[in-house]
């Protein structure tokens, strides 16, 4: 590996940096011997993408979370769910290989000394020149999950704004904002309802009338028993931080409106069956100049989208229109 091959090389008081292309060497004479210099020119591209990352790292801004840092195609900057979470990411980001940079966008609150922001706007504002100072004007592509679209797409026009070039949004099961206020939420909740009861009728419906009383009495034991255990669980920091995260965004995306993207937008969506939902998925098209939609398969919803064994579907459309954008440019 390189960081031990590189840790010898500290031990011989041999000190190695990147220049260009090239390999600048500092050791005391006699150091380098005729091995380690055949080491060093065999795996001269790996340490040069190695110290390259490094350089990366250390001039990281604060909320930039390096999932991939290898690569030289387009880099993705990906805004994670409701609850700021970017690691969401992480199955997507190896799917996609060492070649395409991926970093996930953290938002201020979860460190515990920030306060959340309560503007989708505000977001934005944050990232953006954190994205610019990090890798300079673009191309980027941005990136969305869950409630973070609405973030995501305000991110991009704001790049735009600035002078940056955006190559394209890319969303994952994220609903319009409009989803998120109060009556489509109500809807929403009366419709998780209504299928959880009829869960429960079918279940009952081929017991005799003590069997139903017993199925009722052992749900209502095991729902006590869940919030029983829940009130004796040691409180979680990190859970605390997020839940305070992820009421903020859920506040910032129910009031925000989307403006005109003169960009293009790619929706990747769990599956077809869920486009006609509450989510109103693909009313994200009216507010873009360009848009095309991906699909996973029938068994996949929003929760499971970004996780193996989907995350590598996911992979798959994403280069598929990342790909075809580029012949289409070029």
């Amino acid at each position: 590996m390189v960081p031990a091959f590189l840790a010898e090389l500290r031990r011989r008081d041999i000190r190695v940096h990147a220049e260009g292309d090239r390999l600048k060497l500092d050791a005391p004479a006699g150091a380098l011997t005729p091995e380690l210099t055949e080491q060093l020119r065999q795996r001269k591209d790996e340490i040069l993408a190695f110290l390259r990352t490094a350089e990366q790292l250390t001039r990281q801004q604060q909320a930039i979370v390096p999932l991939q840092a290898l690569g030289t195609r387009l880099p993705v900057f990906g805004v994670g769910g409701h609850n700021g979470d970017v690691f969401c990411y992480r199955a997507l980001a190896a799917a996609l290989g060492k070649d395409q940079p991926f970093f996930g966008l953290q938002p201020p609150g979860l460190d515990g000394a920030s306060e959340p922001l309560t503007r989708v706007e505000d977001y934005a504002a944050y990232f953006a020149p954190q994205i610019r100072s990090f890798w300079s004007n673009g191309p980027y592509v941005i990136a969305g999950y869950c409630a973070g679209g609405g973030i995501a797409f305000e991110l991009a026009r704001t790049l735009v704004n600035d002078g940056a070039e955006v190559a394209f949004v890319a969303l994952f099961g994220c609903p319009y904002p409009a989803a998120y206020r109060p009556l489509p939420q109500l809807r929403m909740a009366a419709a998780q309802q209504l299928r959880w009861l009829s869960n429960h009728v079918r279940a009952m419906a081929p017991l005799s009338l003590a069997g139903q009383r017993d199925y009722i009495a052992r749900k209502w034991q095991q729902r006590r028993a869940r919030r029983q255990a829940t009130r004796l669980a040691e409180p979680d920091m990190v859970l605390a931080l997020r839940a305070r995260v992820e009421r903020a965004t859920i506040a910032a995306v129910r009031r925000y409106s989307p403006g005109h993207f003169a960009g293009h937008l790619a929706l990747f969506l769990p599956s077809r069956k869920l486009v006609h939902t509450p989510d109103q998925p693909l009313r994200w098209r009216s507010v873009v100049a360009s848009a095309e939609e991906y699909y996973g398969p029938d068994d996949c919803n929003g929760d499971l989208m970004l996780r193996e064994p989907h995350a590598r579907t996911f992979a798959a459309l994403f280069r598929q229109c990342r790909d075809g954008l580029r012949e289409i440019a070029a």
